[in-house]
């Protein structure tokens, strides 16, 4: 077989294979693979609304909410301080590490490493409760 007539069918293999890898890295966030990894959380966080504070305020509704500001929980003075509202952004830091976004804070959790694994809980905080 020609080589050159091969040529152009191995590129446009390659090209859609590259296509498909990229856009399955860039897939939008999983809410129920966040509700997986929200398990962990759920030692000390409520997310149902309404739901009771446990050592951790409850999270339902987190999402655009001003940091301190379940009524009935008693937050740390380092939390009470703080100028944060729970967006996208500051929740993504919080989860990677939590004393950058407020240093002091009592929160015992060192962090999700994984970009997709924050993402992935964020899309899960922001969903409905059911």
């Amino acid at each position: 077989m020609n080589t050159r007539a091969l040529l152009p069918v191995l590129t446009g293999l390659a090209i859609v294979g590259m296509s498909a890898a990229s856009s399955t890295a860039f897939a939008a966030p999983d809410a129920a693979a966040g509700k997986k990894i929200y398990i962990r959380c759920m030692a000390c966080h409520t997310i149902q609304p309404g739901g009771p504070n446990k050592v951790g305020p409850n999270l339902s509704g987190v999402v655009g909410r001003k940091a301190a500001q379940v009524k009935g929980f008693r937050y740390s003075a380092a939390m009470q301080k703080a100028n944060v509202t729970w967006n996208e952004a500051t929740l993504d830091k919080w989860l990677m590490r939590p004393a950058s976004v407020v240093p002091g804070t009592s929160m015992a959790f060192a962090g999700l490493s994984k970009p997709e694994d924050r993402a992935a809980v964020i899309a899960y905080l922001k969903k409905p409760a059911p």
